[in-house]
């Protein structure tokens, strides 16, 4: 079966020293230790205005501003850069620590250690990127150019530090390859697009920040805009992305009705096929044992035909049987002449005879509306033919079950299984077809796998899809689907082009 992202396999907590804990841990010591020693060394240098930067920081940190095409401004980086080149590399590497905080720290969705490492990294990478801008030059005496040229010097020790500490986190936690994850970084182009970007505006806040007359408040003037700005972007991106939303589920729902389209032709060729091999054959013999009664009347046998008037009752029941059967069938299921139940079971059968795999049925006789047990079909199947061509197993289970608020499909194989944090095989995309048919149909869908040790595949769909009765122009619940940490969005592992910083995902 095709790979999915799924959660870390090692977690970053004080509860669970492994190597990624233990890596944290070298990380977060030293940085934290060296900030207090650095600061405690050198206490004239603190100001007041320090902590009107840690303010500003924090409120940039838990206020990103999303662009237009998924652009991410996060306003921490270039006030963090101002703040290098303001203070030396102890206070401003303290202040990032302090500063550097993140909404799901408020959420109790991360670990003390992981949010502890983020900021460390964070503080780290500005307390190099001060190191180098002051060894290159003063923002006060030299030139502009000479303070813009250290300034992206010092963004890139900044970016390359951040990535590689957060880089070998992830390769820890996930046990992938470091030189995998590199190749998913951005070129260079992008990085002087964004982050050079970025630390110039940084540079511009410090020098105008140093001005008598101007001070604090041209940073205020420059951060204020962008926050009363933050709602109209959020509004822009949030349409978009669902106008991109709503092309990729209106191509699914094409290929969905086109597929059906298919299948109800299959089902008038085999509702044919009945009528010609079944109802036609015993309508023939109908009207033989009347042509013969016929003759018997006019021959005077009646008791011949007495016998034959009894069979021809028995051929009319036998024909009212099969229609009423016939009937009873196409208004029990979307699957043709068979339920849910009966259509995986033929299907399951068919496979098993060529493959030789046991399979194991526990479908509830559950009265499921036509496009859902048109799609719990569909994916049962998809997923059966990616375990026979790449688990190779000897038993699968599929369970089709209510329980709580939902319909869950589950399969399950003693295959091989896989690596879910690894890419599939390329061209095999199995997984992402039976994603998206969960998906069209207001469902969830999950997978669980680990080397040498099966796949389980989850799908569930909301009850509320059973109730008919919805209002005119109403549609399917909308589809929960959990959220993957992935390479390349904001918050996640690393940051793609447009992000200002990488951290590990909570």
């Amino acid at each position: 079966m095709a790979a999915t992202n799924s959660g870390p396999v090692r977690d970053i907590a004080f509860r669970d020293l492994n190597p990624a804990s233990l890596y944290a841990l070298a990380v977060v010591i030293p940085v934290v230790l060296g900030a207090l020693l650095g600061t405690i060394q050198s206490p004239s240098e603190f100001t007041p205005a320090m902590l009107v930067w840690i303010g500003m920081v924090a409120v940039a940190e838990l206020l990103p501003v999303p662009a237009w095409r998924g652009i991410h401004v996060s306003l921490g980086f270039p006030l963090l850069t101002a703040v290098a080149i303001l203070y030396s590399p102890a206070w401003a590497g303290a202040i990032a620590l302090v500063a550097s905080v993140d909404p799901v720290e408020f959420k109790g969705e991360t670990t003390a250690l992981k949010a502890l490492f983020n900021r460390s990294q964070v503080a780290f990478a500005v307390f190099l990127a001060s190191a180098t801008f002051h060894a290159l030059a003063d923002v006060q005496t030299d030139p502009v150019s000479v303070v813009v040229l250290a300034t992206v010097v010092a963004s890139l020790v900044d970016y390359v530090t951040n990535l590689s500490l957060v880089i070998v986190a992830t390769s820890l936690m996930y046990r992938m390859p470091i030189l995998r994850l590199a190749r998913q970084l951005p070129r260079l182009t992008e990085f002087l697009v964004s982050y050079a970007g970025l630390a110039i505006v940084g540079a511009v806040l410090a020098v105008l920040s140093g001005e008598q007359r101007v001070g604090m408040w041209a940073v205020l003037v420059v951060v204020a805009p962008l926050l009363f700005a933050r709602q109209m972007f959020l509004r822009s991106h949030a349409l978009e992305e669902a106008h991109k939303e709503l092309q990729e589920r209106e191509e699914i729902l094409r290929e969905l009705s086109n597929t059906m389209a298919e299948e109800r032709a299959d089902e008038r060729l085999q509702i044919a096929g009945y009528l010609h091999d079944d109802l036609a054959q015993v309508l023939f013999r109908l009207s033989l044992q009347v042509d013969i009664a016929r003759k018997q009347l006019e021959k005077g046998e009646l008791d011949d035909l007495r016998d034959q008037l009894e069979k021809i009752r028995g051929s009319k029941q036998e024909t009212s049987d099969r229609i009423r059967a016939l009937i009873r069938d196409l208004h029990r299921s979307p699957l043709g002449a068979t339920g849910l139940a009966e259509s995986l079971e033929s299907f399951t059968d068919e496979v098993g005879r060529e493959s030789g795999i046991r399979f194991h049925h526990d479908v509830h006789n559950i009265p499921l509306p036509a496009p859902i047990a048109l799609l719990i079909f569909h994916i049962a199947r998809e997923g059966v033919m990616n375990a026979l061509k790449h688990a190779d197993p000897t038993d699968v289970w599929i369970a089709v079950t209510e329980s709580g608020e939902n319909i869950n499909l589950e399969l399950r194989d003693n295959g091989d299984g896989f690596d879910t944090g690894s890419p599939g095989p390329e061209g095999h995309f199995g997984m992402a077809m039976m994603r998206e048919r969960a998906q069209v149909g207001g469902g969830t869908f999950s997978v669980a796998s680990s080397p040498n040790d099966g796949t389980t595949i989850t799908v569930q769909f909301p009850t509320a899809l059973l109730q008919r009765g919805q209002e005119p122009g109403s549609g399917p619940a909308s589809a929960n689907g959990q959220a993957h940490a992935s390479l390349g969005t904001p918050g996640t592992t690393t940051p793609a082009a447009e992000d200002s910083r990488g951290a590990v995902p909570a």
